[in-house]
């Protein structure tokens, strides 16, 4: 399909069946997939639907031709300031030579796990979005571009129907940014697919409900996109005091709103609600260790989140600003990220884009601190605790972002018997994203999770059974390790659709919870499996 067919007058453009997508491996090989919940009828009258069948944004359809006008129009209003240094002189020298410069090699096709599991289809190559971009700005935005678009190869209409589907287009991509790594001179179409997000926000008041008004507009009302409040958060604290005590015998205080400590911690809130084992597990190791921390319980101070990053800088600065306040009022020597792969990149690379130089305060990667721990010898581990096979994902953000590949490779191979550590195939800064990246991991509009479940997290549970082949025996217990709350939302819901635990013995964590696991002075496992009889949480 060319970009130019975007404009077409047809009730949809591209159709996914089950049939399509690339078979998954044994035990999975002969299963029967479900194909995507049919939007209703009236679904279909009210909202958007057109590119693929899909609605992840539930984008109301014009009442009126002038509606559409103006929609239009001012779409055409935003690339123009996104094009302009005024107006996004952050990405602006990234995001013109992406622009100019792409080859249409498609090397960064065969790189982008959405295309593959698709089965090909031409609307997510990660050229496509950008294409279509690419010559409405050089027809609309250059000097001569409508006279000369037929001869430039750039004659694209600019209607409803082409605003309509590059908006859901702009969320049929994870912003792995695997494509960019693979092109062979630098172009960014992860980059291009954030800025086409940033106008659909700025400009026309389109982006995901969850990512938005349930995402970034609740954090800063309410001190976290989960609907925290400072009372709950001290509730849950609590909670988990008496939780660790119960799974440790040990009594621990998790110190709140401490000033002048060495480190504030900040976790994404989503942990204290679906797996509180995971800041438990922190709370444990930093007890142990002699760290000198402390838990922010400040608007936004106690959620690592930041769901700006994905679609509008604006309100991305709004949240960074919060964190970055929060720790000088504790006045904390550095802020400490746990294992969130997306708030790692929020506060570690994108802060330092589009914040001024003076107002940051040093952040270090929870992965780097917990192998500082495990090297110091300050907690002795026993790696035989640790005895069944075990997996790594590595979370995009702070892997193939960041670099930080060594540190979490390292605990493994120290916390675990030789042999049970295996790499996932490709793994590293290579990686394949769980599918639940760019705010997808909490996006349930419409039918868009039939669309996750089929095509976006799809390869990241093609690698999770490779990686165990041979050992699909469901009562062999095998984890899968992922320091990073978003991919184990999007793994959780991959998991227990295909019930791969029930089928392969296949179940997953976060990182800090199998050290604590394998410490000498734990009696009772840590770890929880889905089939014990006794569930402490």
């Amino acid at each position: 399909m060319r970009p130019e067919e975007i404009t077409k007058k047809t009730e949809q453009l591209e159709h996914i069946k089950p049939k399509d997508v690339v078979p998954l491996p044994p035990p999975y090989d002969d299963y029967e997939e479900t194909p995507i919940t049919e939007l209703t009828e009236d679904q279909k009258r009210r909202w958007e639907h057109s590119l693929d069948g899909v609605s992840a944004l539930t984008l109301p359809k014009p009442e009126s031709p002038e509606e559409e006008a103006r929609l239009v129009r001012a779409f055409l209003s935003g690339l123009e300031k996104l094009l302009s240094r005024e107006n996004n002189w952050t990405f602006l020298q990234p995001l013109m030579l992406s622009l100019e410069y792409c080859a249409k090699c498609q090397t960064c096709a065969d790189a982008c796990p959405v295309y593959e599991m698709s089965g090909g289809k031409d609307i997510y190559r990660p050229t496509f979005r950008s294409d279509v971009l690419r010559k409405i700005a050089k027809k609309y935005l250059s000097t001569g571009g409508k006279l000369l678009a037929g001869f430039r190869g750039h004659d694209i209409d600019l209607n409803w129907d082409t605003v309509a589907r590059l908006a859901e287009l702009a969320y049929r991509c994870t912003l792995c940014r695997r494509c960019t790594q693979v092109c062979p001179i630098g172009v960014d179409n992860g980059l291009i697919t954030h800025e086409l997000r940033k106008i659909f926000s700025q400009e026309l008041g389109i982006a995901s409900e969850e990512v938005h008004e349930k995402g970034s507009v609740k954090q800063l009302k309410f001190g976290s996109s989960t609907g925290m409040i400072k009372a709950a958060v001290e509730d849950i604290i609590e909670y988990l005091e008496d939780d660790i005590e119960e799974k440790t015998g040990k009594t621990i205080k998790i110190p709140i709103n401490k000033k002048d400590a060495d480190i504030l911690l900040v976790h994404n809130a989503g942990e204290f609600m679906a797996w509180p084992e995971n800041p438990m597990a922190f709370a444990i190791l930093f007890d142990a260790a002699g760290i000198s921390y402390t838990i922010s319980t400040d608007l936004v101070g106690y959620d690592a989140v930041n769901y700006g990053l994905w679609y509008d800088d604006v309100q991305f600065a709004r949240v960074a600003l919060k964190h970055l306040d929060v720790a000088r009022e504790l006045g904390v020597k550095k802020i400490v990220i746990g294992e969130c792969g997306h708030a790692h990149k929020a506060l570690s690379v994108i802060a330092d884009r589009l914040l001024p130089g003076q107002m940051m305060i040093p952040r270090e990667s929870s992965y780097t601190l917990l192998w500082d721990i495990v090297k110091s010898g300050k907690i002795k581990f026993d790696p035989s605790k640790n005895d069944f096979p075990v997996t790594l994902h590595d979370p995009c953000n702070a892997v193939r972002l960041m670099g930080l590949v060594q540190p979490q490779r390292n605990i493994l191979n120290a916390i675990f018997p030789p042999g049970r550590f295996r790499e996932m195939t490709p793994h590293g800064v290579e990686n394949y994203c769980c599918g639940g990246g760019s705010g997808f991991a909490i996006m349930s509009s419409g039918n868009f999770s039939d669309w996750k479940r089929l095509v976006s997290g799809r390869k990241k549970l093609q690698q999770i059974l490779n990686a165990f082949q041979g050992e699909m025996d469901p009562s062999i217990r095998k984890m899968v390790c992922s320091p990073c709350s978003n991919c184990k939302g999007m793994i959780r819901d991959m998991l227990e659709h295909y019930e791969v635990f029930e089928k392969t013995g296949i179940w997953y964590t976060g990182l800090v919870e199998f050290m604590v696991n394998a410490m000498v002075d734990q009696e009772k496992p840590y770890i929880d499996w889905p089939d014990d009889e006794d569930d402490d949480f």
